[in-house]
């Protein structure tokens, strides 16, 4: 007699509360999606998505820059804050490019956006790369202990086999296991909170939720602030259904505050105002 193997993401969308978040989500996207500037001007409302959900990612990892600062300055060589927010601005960039890749092999996506986040800043060696033994992580935001680089590897291997078996769960549920896992392992030596953030949004964006990439989380996230963010992941940490549950909610409540966001862009866009 032959057995079908669960489906841990399904699982975790049958935990309370969850499906009212999923609905909730689902609501809020097609709303903006109905949105009568869409179906003229959706490039311009993805564009500005992407400005502004860099922008919302950066002020997690710590760079807090006013939007107009962001959208003006073309020089992100400097100090770093200004490292970080051009790291965010290249992933937002190249995360609708990466999807076909995503769906055959996560692991070489996840490389191929720290190369990008890193953009020279690190060693040669040390970028693209699960980190090694001993070698130190700079992650500012989160301080939870760091799994050795064994458990690492092995996870990946996991949420990498999670993701290519495909699952019955909505695309919250993915993206927020995804998002908190890749905080949880902190897989590279640097920009970890960008990458789980950009994989986030790529799941999103792949799932067809957001096919047009106009819900940045990334604005939520950073709109609910640090201790909220960090609070909530320690849902995601400590494993418990009801710690579980708390991070999808929260991711929820980040994709519905970047669909207000973009529902703002696109009335402004409808008063010429843009």
């Amino acid at each position: 007699m032959s057995t079908t193997a669960p489906d841990p993401l399904a699982t975790l969308g049958a935990l309370p509360g969850v499906a009212d978040a999923v609905d909730s989500v689902r609501k809020a996207v097609d709303r903006v999606y109905g949105h009568r500037v869409m179906r003229r001007r959706s490039n311009e409302v993805t564009a500005e998505a992407a400005l502004r959900g860099a922008r919302g990612s950066a002020a997690l990892s710590g760079a807090d820059w006013n939007l107009e600062e962001v959208r003006r300055r073309t020089d992100f060589s400097g100090d770093d804050e200004s490292q970080v927010i051009g790291a965010a601005l290249r992933l937002t960039a190249e995360a609708g490019q990466l999807l076909s890749i995503w769906r055959q092999s996560p692991l070489r996506v996840l490389a191929r956006l720290h190369l990008v986040a890193a953009g020279g800043a690190a060693p040669d060696d040390a970028v693209g790369r699960p980190r090694l033994a001993g070698e130190p992580v700079d992650e500012p935001l989160i301080e939870a202990p760091l799994p050795d680089a064994d458990e690492v590897a092995g996870r990946l291997e996991g949420l990498s086999g999670l993701i290519l078996a495909g699952s019955a769960a909505p695309a919250l549920v993915t993206a927020a296991v995804v998002h908190g896992e890749l905080l949880a392992l902190r897989p590279f030596g640097s920009y970890n909170g960008l990458v789980a953030r950009t994989a986030e949004r790529i799941v999103l964006i792949g799932s067809g939720l957001d096919p047009k990439s106009i819900c940045p989380a990334e604005v939520g996230h950073a709109e609910q602030g640090r201790a909220a963010y960090v609070a909530a992941f320690e849902g995601y940490l400590s494993g418990t259904p009801e710690g579980m549950a708390a991070w999808i909610a929260h991711c929820g409540r980040a994709v519905e505050l970047g669909v207000r966001e973009s529902t703002a862009v696109c009335e402004a866009l409808q008063r010429g105002a843009a």
